[in-house]
């Protein structure tokens, strides 16, 4: 697979999942037996139920993040479940088996890692270590950078702007690659909700500063719930009613396990605005599997499993996606989101296809690398639905606009955007660009990447 990936020019991640193990593993097994194992220090341990963590991954599921163990004689920690312990990444030897998973996995090609749970793989609670987490960190970025020195590390952490900007750079040194920013996510769908850009250009604006070889990953959706947490709660019920409005949709008070289309009730506008606004933001953009042919949830399935539904390939059996008589988790067939109705196959070759579209705006993306490397900065325009973004890098000028209302909008071209009656569109609204010299359009929940010279 990895040389098919070289050979299309596909670089392939994988899931690293080092801040715990299963409560089966041989590892805990050993550990919870014998006080004298070298496996007993991979874990956390305590005599007495401790009171931090005190705020548990999973309200509502998870009881506590301490759970007493009869053949152990101890407590042991765990972030999530109890059938999850956590390690102890200040043990020695447990950092030496992250970097032997690391390297296992880079001899055979990978470029890198999704590192799961970022903060909770480094912090040091139910530990004696006094040195500070990143510290771990670093030691894990350099191994990484020894063995492949193009390989990244692509950081999942809801976490404060000090904390992420500590990720970035390690004790003055190189960290992640780039990094998760949950806090753009949120304020994307606060905006989508009021139609009004300001929530995200605060945000947006409000971003801490990362090392040039850095970047933040931007999202609309992701495998699991839709977190919203770092919203205030009034914003936050403002995005449940417009995106979530039956309890169903909704999990452990923070987030929405609901896909992108349904959420935007399958208006194909508004979905390639999203996707647009998306793949415009500065940083790397990320797409979930199946967003880009709309596909939607399957709520009977339990928790942030709803979003985990086999991709849809084919309208034949099972979707395309497995030829098995009985899937491991259903492919839903009928219905206007089940796979007869929405898959690649039937989209593939439809020129008005929101996969056609995602292809070709993939397409004009890869070609302005401007939006990837630029300095950027947001303009500010008489209308507040409008969100306005100019890029500049190296001989080359972007401004992107995008009307996050469903009411047209109009923007006169003066001040910043004066001389954008020279710029070509790359992506976008189909109508004519402008009256010359005087505005520039956008329809219902509509946008336009320019380019012009610099």
């Amino acid at each position: 697979m990895i040389r098919t990936a070289d050979n299309l020019g596909i670089r392939v991640l994988v899931d690293l999942v080092l801040s715990h193990t299963s409560r089966e593993h041989p590892w805990f097994q050993q550990a919870r037996r014998d006080r004298d194992s070298r496996y007993r220090d991979y874990y956390r341990w305590s005599d007495t139920k401790q009171e931090e963590p005190s705020e548990v991954a999973f309200p509502g599921e998870q009881k506590s993040t301490w759970t007493y163990d009869e053949a152990a004689g101890q407590w042991y920690m765990h972030r999530y479940f109890d059938f999850m312990p956590d390690l102890n990444i200040t043990d020695s030897n447990v950092l030496d088996e992250m970097h032997k998973v690391l390297g296992f996995w880079l001899e055979l090609g990978i470029s890198g890692f999704r590192v799961d749970s970022l903060q909770f793989m480094i912090e040091t609670v139910g530990t004696d270590a006094k040195d500070k987490p990143v510290t771990y960190l670093r030691s894990l970025v350099e191994f990484l950078e020894r063995r492949r020195g193009n390989a990244i590390f692509l950081g999942e952490a809801n976490v404060s702007q000090q904390e992420q900007q500590s990720y970035f750079e390690v004790d003055g040194g190189d960290g992640v690659q780039m990094l998760f920013d949950f806090r753009t996510c949120a304020a994307q769908w606060l905006a989508h909700a009021r139609g009004s850009a300001a929530p995200l250009i605060d945000a947006l604006n409000s971003r801490p500063s990362h090392p040039e070889q850095a970047q933040f990953v931007n999202f609309c959706r992701h495998h699991d719930e839709l977190n919203i947490g770092m919203l205030s709660d009034s914003e936050r019920e403002e995005v449940f009613a417009a995106f979530a409005p039956e309890q169903q949709h909704r999990l452990y008070g923070r987030g929405i396990r609901r896909r992108l289309a349904p959420m935007l009730s399958h208006d194909q506008q508004r979905i390639r605005l999203a996707l647009a606004l998306t793949m415009a933001l500065p940083g790397t953009p990320v797409l979930l599997y199946g967003d880009e042919i709309g596909m939607g949830e399957d709520l009977s399935l339990p928790g942030r499993i709803a979003v985990r539904d086999p991709m849809q390939w084919s309208p034949g059996h099972a979707g395309g996606f497995s030829t098995a008589s009985k899937l491991y988790r259903p492919a839903r067939a009928d219905g206007p989101d089940g796979y007869r109705a929405v898959n690649v196959l039937d989209q593939r070759h439809a020129q008005d296809s929101l996969y056609s579209w995602v292809a070709r705006a993939m397409r004009a993306r890869r070609e302005c690398p401007e939006l990837g490397w630029g300095q950027w900065r947001t303009i500010p325009v008489s209308d507040p639905r409008v969100l306005v973004i100019e890029t500049r890098w190296r001989d080359c000028r972007m401004i992107t606009l995008h009307n996050l209302s469903a009411d047209p909008a109009t923007i006169p071209l003066q001040g910043d955007l004066v001389d954008l009656a020279e710029a070509n569109q790359v992506l976008g609204d189909p109508e004519p660009l402008h009256r010359p010299g005087q505005e520039i359009t956008l329809g219902r929940y509509g946008f336009r990447w320019l380019r012009l010279p610099d």
